[in-house]
């Protein structure tokens, strides 16, 4: 047998990339090759990091108990997990070189909606099946038929919130109308996220959106912005950001001393990440989630427990949809029972996990290759205590509305 290690190729970063050959045909029936591209470094590594773990995690897991059985053999799964250093020209190359040099049977999505957006013009020109556990861009999807992701839409993550807000309204918690101040990042996710809640506010006359601005991802400072916003003198603050801008914005929020009747950075609030670099100033946020530990499901509790067991700490939404994408890649290899893309590609277009650790329970992909299911909304409480507050029959605790002052 001879090992080949690949050292940085075209100067690109690599974190793992071992093959093992005893001749194609024989490396071709020993093992199952997946390869993977995630920001482990960079602007995206607090949540890429987390994406690796989980990655690696649900290939252990598999790998522990025998392999995966293709067409009556058990297979070993060989990761080849690359990091792109958030960087989108990146993203794309080292997809391709995993499909045009590595010759992977498949390959796991990234995380971040423009990292996976540069990624996802490589599997059709390879044919190989392309899973994401880290997108929710509508864009991304319906182009290709070889790419997957499990996040359902951003758009729908921004009506699940205004669905969220109308309810506090006919409990009387909230007294309309309510103006909006809406904020979104420069990319197809809040172009996503900002479409629902103005065709939501369209919709619906007790909400009208008086501020509507954009801003590029990690800003430098973002006092000049939420000087418009405070200016704007909305009720409702609703801002889509990935993590890093989320924590930069909301300190800045807070030590502005600006107040708003409701507060949502749109998926971000209830990260660990956040809640520990901000403390207090993310009580009463709340939030969009493509899951929660909190959802009242047999298998959540089991994947959390065992998660808890093998990290320390609980799991995060990034880690679940990351496991997800695994898993659902690994069912439909099974399903096929045959390593050849088109029988991969086809079974993951049919799959349907009915023991599905995500929102609704199960997971299936529409005909654009986008699985669509339920959010769940969650808010932060004091002393680091967050609540499932929608949908109702799944509450946790009750929502706090209006936000209290000072």
């Amino acid at each position: 047998m001879t090992v080949i290690r690949w050292k940085r190729p075209f100067g690109l970063s690599v974190l793992s990339l071992t093959l093992a050959l005893s001749g194609p045909a024989a490396a071709q029936d020993a093992t199952i090759r997946i390869g993977a591209v995630l920001p482990v470094t960079g602007k995206e590594s607090k949540i890429g990091g987390a994406f690796k773990a989980a990655t690696e995690y649900a290939v252990k897991e598999v790998n522990d108990a025998g392999g995966l059985d293709v067409g009556g053999k058990k297979l070993k799964i060989e990761l080849a997990l690359l990091d792109d250093t958030s960087d989108q020209s990146r993203s794309a190359q080292l997809v391709e070189q995993l499909m045009a040099q590595q010759k992977v049977h498949a390959v796991i999505g990234g995380y971040g909606s423009q990292l996976v957006q540069a990624q996802s013009v490589v599997p059709d020109r390879y044919g190989i099946p392309y899973v994401s556990g880290g997108a929710g861009a509508t864009s991304i999807y319906g182009r290709s038929k070889w790419v997957f992701g499990v996040l359902s839409p951003v758009e729908n993550l921004a009506s699940t919130q205004m669905d969220f807000l109308s309810d506090l309204v006919a409990q009387g918690k909230l007294k309309k109308p309510l103006k909006i101040a809406l904020v979104i990042e420069n990319t197809e996710h809040g172009k996503d996220f900002q479409k629902g809640v103005k065709d939501y506010a369209k919709a619906h006359p007790e909400f009208s959106v008086v501020l509507d601005e954009s801003f590029e991802l990690y800003a430098p400072d973002f006092t000049p912005l939420l000087g418009r916003v405070a200016a704007a003198k909305a009720d409702l603050f609703m801002c889509d950001a990935h993590l890093e801008d989320f924590i930069s914005m909301q300190r800045t929020y807070t030590q502005m001393g600006l107040y708003h009747q409701m507060l949502t950075y749109g998926a971000r609030g209830a990260d660990e990440a956040g809640r520990k670099g901000l403390g207090a100033a993310t009580d009463y946020i709340f939030a969009s989630g493509w899951w929660s530990d909190l959802l009242p499901y047999p298998q959540v509790k089991a994947f959390t427990a065992k998660w808890k067991a093998a990290a320390g700490s609980a799991p995060q939404w990034y880690h679940a949809t990351a496991y997800e994408a695994v898993r659902a890649l690994f069912a439909a290899i099974q399903k096929a029972g045959s390593l050849k893309p088109e029988a991969i590609r086809a079974a993951l277009a049919a799959i349907e996990l009915k023991d599905s650790i995500l929102p609704g329970g199960v997971l299936k992909f529409t005909a654009t290759g986008q699985a669509v299911l339920p959010f769940v909304v969650t808010q932060n409480k004091p002393d680091g205590k967050v609540d499932l507050v929608w949908p109702k029959a799944a509450r946790t605790g009750e929502p706090v509305a209006p936000l209290p002052k000072g």
